[in-house]
């Protein structure tokens, strides 16, 4: 089972990122997932500046996919789709159909966890069209993967998201400029404040989601640390760890000891805890809401904290 880096939600100044990207090339990371994925407007880095990054890091023995825009709503950004999926040398992670739709012109394409696919056809479709691997639904439990892990076409890896504020929904309206009462497009780019999004309370204060510009994401962190083995079992080739902005590096390392079975889930899970921006959740993993915790192996003992 392989580490993955997901690709960068937030909005993070230009230097902290490129200081964050050269601490990952000593971090037991496998595979390093690099571009804008939730706003074109963000431009502290530009296409040239991720190549770059993809460069350093192929550099530093890691394998390296470009992802797309999840929402793409102009011809301009559609032209840059284009340009990136044709004249990479990487794979890229493709986000929306668009994306797919010329990315299997070339084939060797991962196909993200935006596509919506919950059944053995279209996970068929996609291999026919050229996906060597495929991400889950971040709101699919233990047995709809174990269904289509029994008849995933062959040559086809399965990544599972399995750490981080998970991105939700998105939005054609900035909710982070309206919370400042700004226009989407006099936004100041305000999201740069929110270094792992903007939390949204109830009435009651109960924390339920956090908003990151257009990208509606879970106030709680998932966490599947405790889920290696059953993973492990169903075979599942890669998991996902979604950067957030304190504590990666002992996120990763406690993820890779538990798959090198050096600690046990239960203790790493714990430490885990003190690393997040957020309280755990894994409640999408059982069938339940994905907003509560449960302990492991007992969908009984939901919760909600």
């Amino acid at each position: 089972m392989r580490i993955a880096l997901g690709p960068l939600l937030y909005l993070w100044p230009r230097a902290r990122t490129l200081e964050f990207y050269a601490q990952v090339r000593d971090w037991p990371v496998d595979i390093v997932y690099l571009g804008e994925t939730v706003c074109a407007k963000r431009r502290e880095l530009r296409p040239k500046d991720w190549l770059a990054l993809a460069n350093d890091l192929a550099g530093a023995g890691k394998e390296v996919v470009l992802s797309t825009l999840v929402l793409l709503e102009a011809g301009s950004e559609l032209g840059e789709m284009r340009r990136l999926v044709n004249s990479s040398a990487y794979p890229v992670e493709a986000n929306d159909m668009s994306a797919v739709s010329v990315a299997a012109q070339k084939g060797g394409f991962v196909a993200g966890p935006h596509l919506n696919v919950y059944n053995e056809a279209t996970l068929a479709t996609l291999r026919t069209w050229g996906a060597v691997r495929w991400v889950a639904p971040l709101e699919m439990g233990r047995k709809g993967l174990e269904a289509l892990q029994a008849s995933r076409p062959g040559g086809l890896e399965t990544e599972v998201f399995a750490y981080g504020r998970m991105p939700l929904a998105f939005s054609a309206r900035c909710f982070t400029a309206r919370a400042e009462a700004l226009a989407k497009d006099q936004c100041a780019f305000r999201c740069i404040q929110d270094p792992d999004g903007r939390p949204v309370l109830t009435q009651e204060d109960e924390l339920v989601f956090a908003v990151n510009g257009i990208q509606t994401q879970s106030g709680r962190v998932c966490s599947l640390l405790s889920q290696i083995e059953p993973l492990r079992a169903m075979g599942i080739d890669v998991v996902r760890l979604s950067p957030h902005s304190q504590g990666m590096r002992q996120v990763v390392a406690l993820f890779h000891d538990v798959i090198d079975g050096v600690r046990l889930p239960a203790e790493a899970e714990r430490a885990l805890a003190d690393s997040a921006p957020a309280p755990l959740c894994n409640g999408y993993w059982y069938g339940h809401a994905g907003m509560v915790s449960l302990h492991p192996g007992g969908e009984h003992a939901a919760q909600r904290a």
